[in-house]
């Protein structure tokens, strides 16, 4: 019956997502409470736009450092399932570090370079920025600058699937 819980995660994905960006409905406690709930229990079964979202939340937002790492850790699941806006915020945790993840240039340049290559663009910015100024440990290089920042200024072909409140 694996299918049937993964249509239903599916479905429970699709709700929380709709009551999570949905304006006209009231910001209740209650609701970000179901919204919180569903979210944690799809990435609990492994989702991976669930893990990429819910693990953002408890990575920006969790109130104990638990909840940080496990959300440090639900979006390096996602990134290594290939969501490419996953990809972007563990690159983000690299290149930044925190308690559990230390900063790591070398993990933040490998894990923009998939994001970008996916299709998302502030990963390839950042990537360009990076090598016309030789941060992230990189040597300057203009000839990569440009090839990331072609990347990034091509139309979105891709839709990030949110906003990071972290660039």
């Amino acid at each position: 019956m694996p299918q049937a819980s993964s249509l239903f995660t599916r479905l429970e994905y699709r709700l929380a997502e709709q009551l999570f960006q949905t304006r006209w409905l009231p910001r209740s406690p209650r609701t970000q409470r179901l919204t919180m709930h569903l979210f944690q229990r799809c990435a609990e079964a492994g989702h991976t736009a669930a893990l990429s979202v819910y693990g953002n939340m408890l990575f920006q937002r969790g109130m104990t450092p638990q909840d940080k790492a496990r959300g440090a850790r639900y979006v390096l699941q996602a990134a290594q399932s290939g969501d490419p806006e996953a990809q972007y915020q563990a690159a983000l945790i690299y290149e930044h570090g925190c308690a559990q993840y230390p900063r790591r240039h070398d993990h933040a340049v490998t894990w923009y370079a998939r994001a970008g290559e996916a299709g998302h663009r502030l990963a390839a910015r950042r990537l360009a920025e990076a090598y016309r100024q030789g941060d992230l440990d990189l040597a300057v290089d203009e000839q990569c600058a440009a090839h990331w920042q072609a990347l990034a200024d091509q139309p979105v072909y891709r839709v990030e699937a949110h906003d990071s409140p972290m660039h």
